[in-house]
């Protein structure tokens, strides 16, 4: 099973606690750490996916529940966008986010903010987050907001301005539970539900009409 690399210091400063505590004969102890071990280990995995093929697909930037489906009238980072979908990450899915589309990093922009349950509506305007502006190779602009949570404290993002990215393509994660907004433009139609399950890179979110 492949491992995200941020992962890794976690891991193993986890396992070498967890190895001390039956060194020193904590065994109840150390059975309570070993799992906790294998948890971070299993919130840290990064499953290889199936990116679907095909003309002007949009395909999910995160694993997870889709909350909320919510047109927008304008956003500040992303003019074009006409509509807002959500999905919220608990601790036990895979929180590697994928670009949704094959295009250019445009923009990308951090900003502070509260730390509210990342299922809550509010959070998309008030949260800690971290915004991409994706610019397709049809000229298309979509936005992927990342998005701490209240256990989720650290957003990685492995991008930056003038990259290209290709649709599925891993370009970062929010640690121990999060929220993904995908912002989408007028000419596209929505393919996902709210309370629908997705996975990133895999499930089509939408296309291109």
């Amino acid at each position: 099973m492949k491992i995200a690399r941020e992962g890794y210091p976690l891991i193993v400063t986890a396992a070498v606690v967890t190895t001390l505590t039956f060194v020193l004969g904590w065994v109840a102890i150390g059975v309570i750490l070993g799992v906790c071990t294998l948890a971070i280990v299993g919130f840290f995995r990064d499953p290889e996916r199936t990116i679907p093929t095909g003309e002007g697909l949009i395909v999910s930037p995160a694993d997870g529940k889709v909350v909320s489906i919510v047109d927008i009238k304008a956003d500040p980072k992303f003019g074009e966008a006409v509509a807002r979908v959500s999905i919220f990450l608990s601790p036990l899915d895979v929180h590697i986010n994928r670009s949704p589309v094959t295009g250019k990093i445009e923009e990308v922009s951090y900003q502070r903010g509260k730390f509210l349950a990342a299922y809550k509506e509010e959070a998309s305007a008030h949260n800690e987050r971290n915004a991409l502006k994706v610019v397709d190779d049809q000229g298309r602009t979509l936005g992927v907001v990342q998005i701490a949570g209240v256990v989720a404290r650290r957003i990685v993002c492995r991008v930056k301005r003038g990259d290209n990215v290709k649709r599925g393509d891993r370009f970062g994660l929010i640690m121990f539970g999060s929220r993904t907004d995908a912002y989408l433009p007028r000419d596209c139609r929505i393919e996902v539900t709210e309370g629908q399950r997705v996975k990133g890179g895999e499930t089509i979110l939408g296309r291109f009409v």
